[in-house]
């Protein structure tokens, strides 16, 4: 479960906050707008967060990943983001 301590630390200048509770963070990145589901399993161990990920609200959403941690599951956002905004490879953009 999250607890209170990481879902306070949540970046409120990075992401609008559109719920979150011990078992979901939903959120939505403002620089690139993409929308983000980080669901806890429920156990303290390896692969705890399983991230989902769509590109816009209308969308549905594809599993993006794994963390160990919700603080972990945030810098995979946010490394995804960065590259979202340095310009994905040619061979990805038609997918």
């Amino acid at each position: 479960m999250y607890d209170a301590k990481s879902l306070a630390a949540l970046d409120r200048q990075y992401f609008t906050i559109i719920c979150s509770d011990e078992y979901d963070v939903t959120l939505i990145s403002k620089c690139t707008n993409h929308v983000w589901n980080l669901r806890c399993c429920g156990y303290q161990a390896e692969q705890s967060t399983i991230s989902f990920h769509k590109h816009c609200i209308r969308r549905p959403y594809h599993e993006h990943g794994r963390a160990t941690s919700l603080k972990r599951a945030i810098r995979q956002i946010k490394a995804h983001d960065a590259w979202q905004m340095a310009g994905r490879p040619e061979h990805l953009k038609s997918k």
